[in-house]
């Protein structure tokens, strides 16, 4: 058997997990999608190594420990069967008349995390809830309003024992990451970018389990994850602004070290800490170029960690593609260059991500990621939204027209 480069960084810490981030229901386009994208001579390998990412036949035997969802990926599984979900949708119409658009909306949405789930529940069964996770994430479009968020969360867990809600790190979510916790739901705090952020996090669930204990409340399957969005953060164009002001020059290494470095400090803090949350890596992007070889930092300098790794499409495609020139070692417990922390000392928005003080409760919904990610992740429930609204539109027509017709 010839390893996948996922399965070597597996092996760089024995409670170290790698993810799938998309929705289930997507794995096998994407499989069929990256053999027939291959060199002929590769792809008996390669579908050997793919099958065994996610093991359609035996889910429980998979390499992969768990999922991450959002709104626009859960919209690209709608989109990637439209006439399974048109024919589903139209039948939530006629079933449910007194039902909005949002209501259907919500009502497929919860549908495709439902499905998901299925899939990884082998998964969750055999590892007796340690492994096995689908997070389904709240409207993002409601990350202020906290009661709106503990029902949604509420109706989402309820969907199968193995759905983790994700929950934004506003300061109206890390209340809901408390109080979600305080009841035994399990939790992913996403929209996240900085060590404050992370830590509030942390501190919600350590509170929330506290509650839960006092009132007896069974936590034997409950989990806590905290993802950090690196590229998200750095790649912001506030960043670029605020270095330019201060007349500092950022290379892309300096950028991924920033995001790094945030990434280590709250690894280092929530392990020497004992806290119950585990980090989460998202939003990695492949480089650099080293000595004419391809390198994938966001991914090698967290390597050796008890974390979590989720992986869409657009890390799995380089990782496989330059798999056989990365070397994985533990890495997440060394020391960030210190010209690239002199860089950050300067900058407000790296001060804001480094330093655990760096930001105020009340100021984590104004971020500048946060405000573009949100924004981004809307756009999923508009999409959605728009799908179903005009199956809504064409049937009312059709009523009104039979109508017409019965009395003509």
């Amino acid at each position: 058997m010839i390893e996948s480069p996922v399965e070597r960084l597996a092996r760089t810490h024995p409670d170290l997990e790698i993810w799938w981030d998309s929705s289930p229901l997507v794995y096998d386009q994407w499989m069929r999608k990256m053999l027939r994208e291959a060199p002929p001579a590769r792809r008996p390998v390669l579908e050997e190594q793919l099958a065994r990412l996610y093991n359609a036949q035996n889910p429980a035997a998979s390499v992969f420990r768990g999922c991450t969802t959002n709104p626009p990926l859960s919209w690209q599984a709608v989109q990637s069967d439209p006439a399974f979900w048109g024919e589903w949708v139209d039948d939530q119409i006629q079933s449910n008349p007194g039902l909005d658009l949002s209501e259907i909306v919500w009502l497929t949405y919860k549908e495709v995390v439902k499905r998901g789930a299925e899939m990884y529940l082998p998964i969750f069964e055999a590892s007796n809830g340690r492994f096995g996770w689908i997070s389904g994430q709240l409207d993002p479009r409601l990350f202020t309003e906290t009661e709106r968020m503990v029902h949604d969360a509420e109706e989402l867990s309820a969907l199968s024992p193995n759905v983790m809600v994700k929950v934004p790190a506003s300061m109206q979510g890390i209340e809901v990451v408390k109080i979600l916790t305080s009841k035994g739901i399990s939790t992913n705090t996403t929209v996240c970018f900085t060590l404050p952020q992370i830590m509030a996090s942390a501190d919600a669930a350590m509170d929330g389990l506290k509650i839960a204990e006092k009132n007896g409340v069974d936590l034997k399957r409950w989990r806590a994850v905290i993802t950090m969005m690196i590229g998200r953060l750095t790649e912001h164009e506030a960043l670029d602004v605020q270095a330019e002001r201060k007349n500092i020059k950022l290379s892309w290494q300096d950028k991924h070290w920033f995001g790094i470095a945030v990434f280590r400090s709250a690894y280092r803090i929530l392990t020497d800490g004992g806290y119950a949350s585990k980090m989460l890596a998202c939003s990695m992007r492949p480089g650099p170029l080293a000595a004419g070889k391809m390198r994938f930092w966001d991914v090698q300098k967290l390597a050796g960690g008890d974390i979590v790794y989720t992986c869409p499409p657009y890390v799995l495609e380089p990782l496989f593609e330059i798999g056989e020139d990365l070397e994985f070692e533990s890495e997440i417990g060394k020391e960030t260059p210190q010209d690239v922390l002199d860089k950050m000392s300067k900058i407000p928005f790296c001060i804001q991500a480094y330093d655990p003080n760096g930001l105020a409760l009340e100021q984590f919904n104004s971020h500048p990621s946060t405000i573009s990610t949100v924004e981004a992740f809307s756009k999923g429930f508009a999409g959605l939204e728009k799908f179903i609204g005009e199956r809504m539109t064409t049937r009312h027509q059709k009523v009104v027209s039979n109508q017409a017709r019965a009395r003509g």
